[in-house]
């Protein structure tokens, strides 16, 4: 059996761990990802350098691990990275912690290739009218 991640101290987290382990079709994936995983997760995670990569990596995350990150533009105007909303779905089983650190390295990414950010506005038509040369009501 693959190595497990090991439990948070009681009160620590909210992660549901033990709840996860006593359901029978629960899905255990999320338990792999080992503090030294986690550390390569990340890593990996900041060295995203297109748009492409990033949702290779989200895919990724989804297929291994059971994890679903949304990004879009929020709900106000997007002037630095803090305006995405970065948002990592709950689950029975994901540390806490790690809910955290997946969007901040997303952030610290996003500080480091700004083209990335830009990319995934012009994905949501944020900047088409910047890129046509048109102005759009």
């Amino acid at each position: 059996m693959p190595a497990m991640r090991i439990q948070c101290p009681p009160g620590a987290c909210i992660c549901e761990r033990e709840r996860l382990l006593s359901q029978p079709e629960g899905d255990l994936r999320i338990l792999m990802l080992t503090r030294e995983e986690e550390k390569r997760l990340l890593a990996r995670i900041e060295s995203i350098d297109s748009l492409a990569d990033l949702r290779h990596v989200q895919g990724l995350m989804r297929r291994q691990l059971g994890i679903v990150v949304d990004i879009a533009p929020g709900s106000n105007e997007v002037r630095t990275v803090m305006g995405l909303r970065i948002e990592v779905l709950p689950q029975p089983g994901l540390c806490r912690k790690t809910r955290k650190s997946i969007p901040a390295a997303l952030r610290r990414c996003f500080e480091a290739r700004r083209q990335v950010v830009f990319d995934l506005l012009d994905e949501h038509d944020l900047l088409a009218a910047v890129h046509d040369g048109v102005s759009r009501p």
